[in-house]
């Protein structure tokens, strides 16, 4: 029972990692009804920023503060230089776009830092904490806690301020949105840019975990489109709730069923895709989408 209970607290804490991931790529969809398969390396790339600002002698809070601030300016950036010009182009188009994205951040990163993995740095203390029998991992509940904090700042900005309403309005009635006045290109950049931001976050809680090399969001994003496809990818909570249940059943799998182990757990979310797409495409908490035709 003590084992159970230590790996599901874990897979909730690497499961928020995943949620947040997820939740980056259910923004974007929303906003632009686009898939951006780069997610997962713009949040390489700013983890990769982070590691240069601590090295640099910064504190772990600042530098993670700062990255945060660099990751929403660039993921702003990218929306307006390199999705804008191709935002009326078939959708194709824009999924090569992503992929060609994801193929240059991956080789800059390889460029510029080596492919070597490199240790990155916890916040939080090596030490487990001990619960009656059942000893947990200090970063596993600070990584859950500091995700939770940023998923319920993210609901609190979107549910309660005049720009997260606006971005609402924008990414689910465009037309309707600029005849109010609403500047519907600028909502859908800042939406790119937060998506970054929360896409930042999971890749410095993640990273201390996987070690820090250019190809380490591969496997964490395959998670996150497992954890957004059920969830659905209309639904942000959904996705959420979708990591945390992928992160459990990740851990509980690979436990428990010997065959799978370790080696086997990524299967485990191509599973989880699979079944979501013949059962119950739109997701637990999604909406089937209707087209007039």
């Amino acid at each position: 029972m003590d084992i159970f209970v230590q790996q599901v607290v874990s897979g909730l804490a690497t499961g928020g990692i995943y949620g947040s991931l997820a939740l980056a790529l259910v923004m974007i969809y929303q906003a632009t009804d686009v898939v951006n398969y780069a997610q997962g390396e713009m949040a390489m790339f700013s983890t990769y920023l982070a590691w240069t600002l601590i090295n640099a002698g910064l504190p772990y809070w600042v530098a993670f503060a700062a990255t945060l601030a660099i990751a929403f300016v660039g993921g702003l950036a990218i929306e307006r230089v390199v999705i804008r010009p191709v935002e009326n182009a078939p959708v194709l188009t824009i999924v090569i776009v992503c992929i060609g994205l994801l193929v240059i951040l991956n080789s800059v990163a390889g460029w510029v830092y080596s492919y070597i993995q490199k240790p990155f740095p916890s916040p939080f203390p090596e030490k487990p904490i001990r619960i009656g029998n059942v000893f947990f991992g200090a970063h596993d509940l600070g990584a859950l806690g500091v995700t939770l904090v940023v998923l319920l700042s993210l609901y609190v900005f979107f549910r309660y301020t005049t720009l997260g309403l606006a971005m609402r309005a924008a990414a689910q009635n465009p037309v309707s949105s600029r005849l109010c006045g609403i500047r519907v290109g600028w909502m859908l950049a800042v939406g790119w840019g937060l998506a970054a931001l929360v896409g930042a976050v999971a890749g410095m809680m993640v990273a201390p975990v996987v070690f820090l090399d250019p190809n380490m969001m591969g496997g964490i994003l395959i998670y996150a489109f497992a954890s957004a496809t059920l969830g659905g990818f209309t639904s942000p909570g959904g996705a959420v709730l979708g990591g945390l249940i992928v992160g459990v059943i990740e851990n509980l799998v690979g436990t428990y069923v010997r065959f799978i182990g370790t080696e086997l757990k990524l299967t485990v979310a191509l599973a989880v895709i699979l079944v979501v797409l013949i059962v119950k495409p739109s997701g637990l908490f999604g909406r089937a989408a209707v087209h007039r035709v």
